[in-house]
């Protein structure tokens, strides 16, 4: 992940841009559903038919369908436009489709689609972004910013500007997790921190949970959703097919109807805040608790910064290595028992331990180069001061 460092003139930008909803709507969550890929226009309305009668606020479908291998199905084209023209008209639900080109966007608004997105592989791109949002100067049409496919805030923050500097106010954002090379349950790994990073840099943006291309897999459907609602997520978007083991494209993550009702039916949907007296002075209290403990371990991490310049200095005295590998694993290792012991995963510990290692590599490689650091910046002065004299 990318870390952000803001200019304040660009901190000033977000905080002023008027973002508005996609639509608008008094339910909560934002529930949009429909098959991965519209295949045939029997499929397309069989989905919107069972999903109907259900408080699905948008109905979705991908036409054109970038994929990753050029063999595999890569979606019906235009002619799929119309039949998401004939679910609105059959069902009423409004409509939307994934756009990556001009051309997409020409044909989806003449087919007077009712919202746009722009998928990962596209929002990973600003030429492709840049050609959708000059495509959409002059026209008013809600449009969704699927997170990239790599985790990186930036290009998903700079996706959403080039839209918002087009004209276009109606936008929402969608986490549908992120790349991962490794072993993981997820077909994409959510990092949770980064689509909560983006909400609190655009806090009037609403931010969508694709729990279907997190998981990539039916049976954790239900609790990556809960997973969205607990963290206050403005909607969900879910993949819903007839037959989902015949689906052509992303069987495994798609469920039916009924299966989907089930799931929305189960939903917890918290509240985003509260004023009761009691709640407010209880959480205050742990919050206060919280911070003492945050402040505790910045100074023990401090600490072990200045132990880790101690053992840069015997390092260069003796002209020893930084990374010492058999030391690497008995921290790591230790570290992972220790935090299994006291109820912390695996994947935090990990990423915890990872973290303070590096920041304690750097420590120890200021601490071994700063003499040589000191020395090649005395012999570029001494070198301009030569060349000075020469030049006389």
């Amino acid at each position: 992940m990318n870390i952000l460092l803001f200019h304040p003139w660009n901190r000033f930008v977000m905080q002023n841009m008027d973002i508005q909803p996609i639509f608008n709507t008094t339910r909560h969550p934002i529930l949009i559903a429909g098959p991965c890929s519209a295949e045939t226009e029997e499929q397309v309305l069989a989905t919107a038919r069972g999903l109907a009668l259900q408080p699905v606020d948008l109905f979705r479908a991908g036409i054109w369908k970038p994929r990753t291998r050029p063999d595999s199905f890569e979606g019906v084209g235009e002619v799929g436009l119309s039949w998401l023209r004939r679910v609105r008209e059959e069902t009423g639900l409004k409509v939307t489709t994934e756009v990556a080109t001009a051309d997409h966007v020409e044909k989806a608004l003449a087919h007077e689609i009712d919202v746009l997105w722009i998928g990962a592989r596209t929002s990973a791109n600003p030429f492709s972004v840049q050609e959708v949002a000059d495509a959409l100067v002059g026209v008013d049409i809600p449009v969704m910013v699927k997170n990239p496919i790599n985790p990186d805030l930036k290009l998903w923050l700079g996706a959403v500007e080039r839209l918002y500097k087009s004209g276009i106010r109606r936008i929402a954002i969608i986490h549908r997790g992120f790349s991962y090379y490794g072993e993981t349950q997820y077909r994409n790994t959510p990092r949770w921190q980064i689509p909560i990073e983006m909400k609190r840099l655009l806090p009037s943006v609403q931010l969508i949970c694709d729990n279907s291309h997190i998981c990539g897999r039916r049976d954790i459907l239900a609790e990556t959703a809960q997973k969205a609602m607990d963290l206050n997520f403005d909607g969900l978007m879910t993949e819903v097919h007839p037959v989902p083991d015949t689906a052509w494209s992303d069987a495994m993550q798609q469920i039916t109807p009924e299966a989907y009702r089930h799931l929305i039916g189960n939903l917890v949907v918290r509240k985003a805040s509260s004023d009761d007296p009691e709640f407010l002075a209880m959480i205050e209290q742990l919050r206060y608790q919280i911070d003492e403990i945050d402040e505790d371990m910045i100074q023990l991490l401090a600490k072990r910064m200045k132990l880790a310049e101690e053992i840069g200095n015997f390092k260069r005295e003796k002209q020893i290595a930084i990374l010492q590998t058999q030391r690497w694993n008995e921290v790591l290792e230790k570290g992972l028992r220790l935090g299994k012991q006291y109820g912390l995963s695996k994947a935090f510990m990990t990423a915890l331990l990872k973290t303070i290692h590096q920041e304690s590599i750097n420590h120890q490689a200021f601490v071994m180069n700063e003499q040589l650091v000191r020395e090649a910046e005395n012999g570029l002065r001494r070198g301009v001061v030569f060349e000075e004299e020469e030049s006389d």
